[in-house]
């Protein structure tokens, strides 16, 4: 690694080491690339606090929402090489969607969070989100809320299936298929960037514990009118939910698991070429990256700004964040991206995750200067 980031990745490892030695934190990963090349990877403590196996550079690390920043990406491949238009309708692709009015909703509207389609059956469970064939037939046989493009509201788990299907009809492979051998594989990182989690990698993924967000998904359900129909009670993004076997090894679009050197490597290949590997062109970069919608969200209800499948920042980066603390940005102008990730998922606690975030940022942005 270039050695004048030294000061940085010295920040960066004493606030880690501080993290876990202070028992805030099981294990933590943070990692960075400026200009296609990594610049930090630092991570401390244990991927499991029962057997006492360290948290490795490599472990990976279910990591809730941060996973849409994936599928975004492969749909995003996928537009580059021509295979996917952001204005195509599902229901050209997906007939059976076209039910109920659905017919004018489009994949760019999907991407926004504004096509209408955030809730699901309060009665559905995590054994439901295993069986592909029937989150599908769900969003197949729901009505809109409203009109496409109408309101922007988070859609938390629909997303997902509503993205993932679009490119199963188009591909023919599942969207982990597709980010396994179009992704993860190019930028050789297809042990530690998942989407649905083969078996045989579950034993390397970090153990989750619970450390306040059980508790805020009680409270959001008792106290935001709309979170319980977007995230009904039996399928909140939790411990529990993110522990399942069958749900890790399923495709769960809406999440994913990583190592945040993985995932900062591939927004690293958004912004540019990565050892020779450069996922779209500039044009695109611009395009995807740049503010669509921005507005009140209806569950949350803050004001919140979305690109195509990204979260955009006032500061000007584009990437997604995981309930409990996971989080993996890129910042075009700087060239930079930033990841991490922990097993230990917190609520109220300072987010010290995104403290992380805003520290490489900022020694970046001034040249590395404390």
């Amino acid at each position: 690694m270039d050695d004048r980031w030294d000061g940085l990745r010295a920040e960066v490892r004493d606030a880690v080491d501080d993290l876990v030695t202070s028992g805030r934190e099981a294990g933590v990963q943070v990692a960075a690339y400026l200009h296609g090349v990594p610049v930090v990877e630092e991570q401390a403590g244990l991927a499991d606090t029962g057997t006492g196996r360290p948290m490795t550079a490599d472990t990976p690390v279910h990591a809730v929402s941060t996973g849409k920043g994936l599928t975004a990406t492969v749909v995003h491949v996928l537009a580059e090489r021509g295979r996917l238009d952001y204005d195509l309708p599902l229901a050209r692709v997906w007939p059976e969607f076209a039910r109920h009015g659905k017919d004018g909703i489009t994949l760019r509207h999907v991407l926004t969070h504004t096509a209408g389609l955030p809730a699901l059956p309060a009665d559905v469970t995590p054994r439901d989100f295993t069986d592909w064939s029937r989150m599908c037939g769900l969003l197949a046989d729901a009505e809109p809320l409203w009109a496409p493009g109408e309101r922007l509201a988070y859609h938390a788990w629909t997303w997902g299936w509503l993205v993932g299907e679009v490119v199963r009809r188009v591909t023919g492979r599942s969207v982990s298929q597709v980010l396994a051998e179009e992704v993860a594989a190019p930028l050789g990182v297809d042990r530690e960037l998942f989407l649905a989690v083969p078996g045989a990698e579950l034993p390397r993924l970090a153990r989750l514990e619970d450390a306040g967000l059980s508790a805020l998904m009680t409270w959001a359900g008792a106290n935001l009118p709309h979170f319980d129909a977007v995230a009904p009670p039996a399928v909140r993004p939790d411990t529990v939910t993110g522990s399942r076997p069958d749900v890790l090894r399923a495709d769960v679009p809406s999440v994913g698991t990583m190592s945040a050197r993985a995932v900062a490597r591939m927004y690293a290949a958004l912004l540019g070429p990565v050892d020779g590997v450069r996922l779209v062109s500039p044009d695109r970069l611009r395009a995807v990256s740049a503010p669509a919608v921005r507005a009140q969200e209806w569950v949350f209800g803050q004001e919140t700004t979305f690109g195509l499948g990204y979260a955009v920042d006032d500061d000007g980066s584009f990437g997604t964040a995981g309930s409990g603390g996971s989080l993996a940005f890129a910042y075009p102008e700087l060239g930079l991206t930033v990841a991490a990730v922990r097993n230990r998922l917190g609520a109220g606690d300072g987010d010290p995750m995104e403290r992380l975030r805003v520290l490489v940022r900022d020694r970046v942005a001034a040249g590395g200067r404390r």
